[in-house]
Protein backbone atom coordinates (compact mmCIF):
# COMPACT_ATOMS: atom_id res chain seq x y z
CA UNK A 1 0.00 0.00 0.00
CA UNK A 2 2.81 2.48 0.67
CA UNK A 3 4.63 1.83 -2.31
CA UNK A 4 1.28 2.59 -4.29
CA UNK A 5 0.67 5.39 -2.96
CA UNK A 6 4.35 6.89 -3.22
CA UNK A 7 3.88 5.95 -6.79
CA UNK A 8 0.33 7.74 -6.93
CA UNK A 9 2.16 10.81 -5.39
CA UNK A 10 4.15 11.45 -8.12
CA UNK A 11 2.00 10.46 -11.26
CA UNK A 12 0.04 13.52 -11.31
CA UNK A 13 3.17 15.14 -12.66
CA UNK A 14 2.98 14.38 -15.68
CA UNK A 15 -0.30 16.33 -16.38
CA UNK A 16 1.67 19.37 -15.85
CA UNK A 17 1.86 21.56 -18.51
CA UNK A 18 5.57 22.47 -19.12
CA UNK A 19 6.47 26.21 -20.38
CA UNK A 20 8.44 26.44 -22.97
CA UNK A 21 11.01 29.30 -21.23
CA UNK A 22 12.53 30.07 -17.69
CA UNK A 23 13.33 26.27 -16.51
CA UNK A 24 16.89 25.28 -14.99
CA UNK A 25 18.78 22.52 -14.23
CA UNK A 26 20.16 21.72 -10.90
CA UNK A 27 23.09 19.34 -10.45
CA UNK A 28 24.73 18.57 -6.90
CA UNK A 29 26.52 16.72 -4.83
CA UNK A 30 27.07 16.57 -0.85
CA UNK A 31 26.57 14.39 1.80
CA UNK A 32 23.19 12.59 3.64
CA UNK A 33 23.02 12.18 7.60
CA UNK A 34 20.64 9.25 7.86
CA UNK A 35 18.54 9.78 11.13
CA UNK A 36 18.22 5.57 11.61
CA UNK A 37 15.62 6.07 14.06
CA UNK A 38 13.88 2.54 14.31
CA UNK A 39 13.35 -0.89 15.01
CA UNK A 40 16.27 -1.76 12.09
CA UNK A 41 18.70 0.33 13.50
CA UNK A 42 17.92 -0.42 17.03
CA UNK A 43 18.61 -3.43 16.27
CA UNK A 44 22.07 -2.92 14.36
CA UNK A 45 23.33 -0.78 17.36
CA UNK A 46 22.58 -3.87 19.44
CA UNK A 47 24.03 -6.61 17.48
CA UNK A 48 26.99 -4.68 15.22
CA UNK A 49 29.96 -2.89 15.72
CA UNK A 50 33.18 -2.13 15.94
CA UNK A 51 34.59 -4.54 18.95
CA UNK A 52 32.71 -5.11 22.06
CA UNK A 53 32.74 -1.43 23.29
CA UNK A 54 32.31 0.27 20.20
CA UNK A 55 28.95 -0.16 19.13
CA UNK A 56 27.72 1.10 15.62
CA UNK A 57 26.30 4.95 15.48
CA UNK A 58 24.07 6.83 13.67
CA UNK A 59 26.93 8.68 12.25
CA UNK A 60 28.62 5.78 10.69
CA UNK A 61 25.97 5.65 8.58
CA UNK A 62 26.89 9.05 6.99
CA UNK A 63 27.35 9.33 3.25
CA UNK A 64 27.91 10.51 -0.42
CA UNK A 65 24.66 11.97 -1.98
CA UNK A 66 24.13 14.22 -4.98
CA UNK A 67 21.28 14.25 -7.99
CA UNK A 68 19.85 16.69 -10.49
CA UNK A 69 16.57 18.72 -10.70
CA UNK A 70 14.87 19.92 -13.27
CA UNK A 71 12.85 23.23 -12.49
CA UNK A 72 10.40 25.36 -14.30
CA UNK A 73 8.85 28.80 -13.16
CA UNK A 74 5.35 29.04 -12.95
CA UNK A 75 4.89 32.14 -11.58
CA UNK A 76 7.05 34.81 -10.80
CA UNK A 77 9.60 33.88 -7.91
CA UNK A 78 7.93 30.39 -7.79
CA UNK A 79 9.04 27.62 -9.38
CA UNK A 80 8.01 23.82 -9.41
CA UNK A 81 10.59 21.08 -9.59
CA UNK A 82 11.20 17.56 -10.52
CA UNK A 83 14.13 15.38 -8.76
CA UNK A 84 16.08 12.40 -8.89
CA UNK A 85 18.79 11.99 -6.37
CA UNK A 86 20.92 8.97 -4.33
CA UNK A 87 22.80 7.64 -1.48
CA UNK A 88 24.68 4.90 -0.37
CA UNK A 89 26.94 3.47 2.35
CA UNK A 90 28.04 0.34 3.50
CA UNK A 91 29.53 -0.19 6.90
CA UNK A 92 31.83 -3.38 7.70
CA UNK A 93 31.15 -4.80 11.29
CA UNK A 94 31.22 -7.26 13.78
CA UNK A 95 29.55 -8.49 16.64
CA UNK A 96 30.05 -7.14 19.56
CA UNK A 97 29.24 -9.69 22.12
CA UNK A 98 29.95 -12.52 19.93
CA UNK A 99 33.76 -14.31 18.38
CA UNK A 100 34.39 -17.31 16.96
CA UNK A 101 36.21 -20.10 18.98
CA UNK A 102 39.53 -19.21 17.68
CA UNK A 103 39.08 -15.72 19.07
CA UNK A 104 38.54 -14.05 15.35
CA UNK A 105 35.79 -11.65 14.92
CA UNK A 106 32.40 -12.50 12.81
CA UNK A 107 32.17 -10.08 10.02
CA UNK A 108 29.51 -9.01 8.29
CA UNK A 109 28.26 -5.59 5.91
CA UNK A 110 25.54 -3.46 5.97
CA UNK A 111 24.60 -1.91 3.06
CA UNK A 112 21.75 0.98 2.45
CA UNK A 113 20.85 2.55 -0.77
CA UNK A 114 18.08 5.24 -0.74
CA UNK A 115 16.82 7.22 -4.20
CA UNK A 116 14.23 9.67 -3.80
CA UNK A 117 12.42 10.74 -6.92
CA UNK A 118 9.96 13.70 -5.95
CA UNK A 119 8.62 17.07 -6.74
CA UNK A 120 9.01 20.64 -4.79
CA UNK A 121 7.77 23.82 -4.86
CA UNK A 122 10.57 26.34 -4.26
CA UNK A 123 10.14 30.15 -3.80
CA UNK A 124 12.83 32.35 -5.29
CA UNK A 125 11.91 36.14 -3.89
CA UNK A 126 15.06 37.55 -5.72
CA UNK A 127 14.36 35.84 -9.25
CA UNK A 128 16.83 37.95 -11.42
CA UNK A 129 19.45 36.59 -13.41
CA UNK A 130 21.96 38.62 -11.10
CA UNK A 131 20.14 38.44 -8.45
CA UNK A 132 21.42 36.84 -5.35
CA UNK A 133 18.70 35.32 -3.76
CA UNK A 134 17.98 32.70 -0.78
CA UNK A 135 15.23 30.60 -1.09
CA UNK A 136 12.82 27.88 0.50
CA UNK A 137 10.79 24.70 -0.80
CA UNK A 138 8.63 21.84 0.25
CA UNK A 139 7.76 18.38 -1.66
CA UNK A 140 7.00 15.45 -2.26
CA UNK A 141 8.94 12.34 -2.47
CA UNK A 142 8.81 8.22 -3.93
CA UNK A 143 11.28 6.99 -1.82
CA UNK A 144 12.82 4.10 -3.27
CA UNK A 145 15.48 1.82 -1.33
CA UNK A 146 17.64 -1.49 -0.87
CA UNK A 147 18.60 -2.61 2.14
CA UNK A 148 21.24 -5.16 2.61
CA UNK A 149 23.22 -7.82 4.81
CA UNK A 150 25.99 -9.46 3.80
CA UNK A 151 28.57 -11.62 5.32
CA UNK A 152 28.95 -14.32 8.46
CA UNK A 153 26.09 -14.45 11.03
CA UNK A 154 24.98 -16.56 14.02
CA UNK A 155 22.32 -19.08 13.15
CA UNK A 156 20.02 -18.12 17.24
CA UNK A 157 17.34 -20.59 15.97
CA UNK A 158 20.60 -23.69 16.75
CA UNK A 159 21.44 -24.17 19.86
CA UNK A 160 24.87 -24.30 18.97
CA UNK A 161 25.17 -20.88 17.60
CA UNK A 162 26.89 -22.09 14.16
CA UNK A 163 28.43 -19.23 12.00
CA UNK A 164 26.78 -19.21 8.45
CA UNK A 165 28.15 -17.21 5.35
CA UNK A 166 24.75 -15.84 4.54
CA UNK A 167 23.08 -12.31 2.72
CA UNK A 168 20.14 -10.82 3.42
CA UNK A 169 17.93 -7.84 1.61
CA UNK A 170 15.15 -6.14 1.58
CA UNK A 171 13.94 -3.39 -0.99
CA UNK A 172 10.69 -1.30 -1.93
CA UNK A 173 9.22 2.76 -1.83
CA UNK A 174 8.12 4.67 0.88
CA UNK A 175 5.70 8.00 0.61
CA UNK A 176 7.92 10.72 1.40
CA UNK A 177 8.27 15.09 2.39
CA UNK A 178 10.74 17.06 2.07
CA UNK A 179 11.60 20.95 2.93
CA UNK A 180 15.07 22.58 1.90
CA UNK A 181 16.29 25.96 2.07
CA UNK A 182 19.56 27.35 -0.02
CA UNK A 183 21.28 30.75 -1.41
CA UNK A 184 21.63 31.05 -5.24
CA UNK A 185 24.43 32.76 -6.44
CA UNK A 186 24.90 33.68 -9.99
CA UNK A 187 28.35 33.92 -11.95
CA UNK A 188 27.08 34.77 -14.72
CA UNK A 189 23.39 35.35 -16.60
CA UNK A 190 23.05 31.58 -16.71
CA UNK A 191 24.89 29.93 -14.43
CA UNK A 192 24.66 29.97 -10.55
CA UNK A 193 26.24 28.11 -7.64
CA UNK A 194 24.09 26.95 -5.16
CA UNK A 195 24.31 25.77 -1.68
CA UNK A 196 21.55 23.86 -0.09
CA UNK A 197 20.34 21.63 2.87
CA UNK A 198 17.20 19.69 3.21
CA UNK A 199 15.34 17.27 5.37
CA UNK A 200 13.59 14.19 4.43
CA UNK A 201 10.93 12.14 5.88
CA UNK A 202 9.97 8.80 5.13
CA UNK A 203 9.77 5.35 7.08
CA UNK A 204 7.63 2.14 5.96
CA UNK A 205 7.35 -1.40 7.13
CA UNK A 206 10.15 -3.99 6.16
CA UNK A 207 9.36 -7.37 4.14
CA UNK A 208 11.52 -10.06 2.21
CA UNK A 209 13.92 -11.40 4.73
CA UNK A 210 13.56 -9.25 7.91
CA UNK A 211 10.10 -10.05 8.32
CA UNK A 212 7.01 -7.72 9.22
CA UNK A 213 7.97 -6.65 13.10
CA UNK A 214 10.91 -3.87 11.59
CA UNK A 215 10.45 -0.89 10.48
CA UNK A 216 13.29 1.07 8.33
CA UNK A 217 13.74 4.82 8.77
CA UNK A 218 15.22 6.64 5.73
CA UNK A 219 14.70 9.95 7.01
CA UNK A 220 17.68 12.60 6.97
CA UNK A 221 19.38 15.66 6.47
CA UNK A 222 21.57 16.57 3.57
CA UNK A 223 23.91 19.16 2.48
CA UNK A 224 24.94 19.50 -1.25
CA UNK A 225 26.76 22.21 -3.56
CA UNK A 226 25.93 22.73 -6.89
CA UNK A 227 25.39 24.30 -9.90
CA UNK A 228 22.18 25.56 -11.73
CA UNK A 229 21.91 26.30 -15.41
CA UNK A 230 18.99 29.02 -16.67
CA UNK A 231 17.82 27.97 -20.12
Amino acid sequence: MTRALAVLALAALAFIPLPADASELDLRIGAFFPRADSSLFDDNRELYGFGENDPLEKSDWIGAYGGAEWRFRIAPSLYVGLHLDGYGRTVQTEYRNYERPSGRPIEQSLRLNIVPLGASLRWVPRDGRRDVSPYLGAGVDAVFYKYEEFGDFIDFFDDDLPVVDDHFADDGAALGFHALAGLRVPVSDDISVLGEVRYLWARTDMGDDFGPDLEIDLSGASATLGVSIRF
